[in-house]
């Protein structure tokens, strides 16, 4: 399968976007469906999933399936920081 349609790459491919590694997405999303009228939303987690239509990505709020044509950046993150341990209470 081709990675480009002509001289621009097409929407929703990148490398990086293999099962267990740490991405955000941002896609698009129909601005008069959204709460707020946004036209985009991002997905912030790591990719459990990954066809050629769609990018499933387990977020915090739980799984998210991205078509992979809706698409407008994708970027690999660095794992989540961690917390310090918490202190006793007195």
């Amino acid at each position: 399968m081709t990675m480009h349609d002509g001289h621009r790459a097409r929407a929703g491919w990148a490398p990086f976007l293999a099962v267990g590694r740490r991405v955000v997405l941002r896609y698009a999303i129909d601005a008069r469906t959204s709460p707020h009228g946004e036209s985009m939303t991002d997905a912030l987690g790591t990719v459990v999933g990954s066809d050629e239509r769609t990018v499933q990505v387990m977020t915090r709020r739980g799984e998210v399936q991205v078509p992979r044509a809706l698409v407008i950046a994708a970027k690999q993150v660095p794992p989540p920081p961690t917390r310090p341990p918490g202190r006793s209470a007195p």
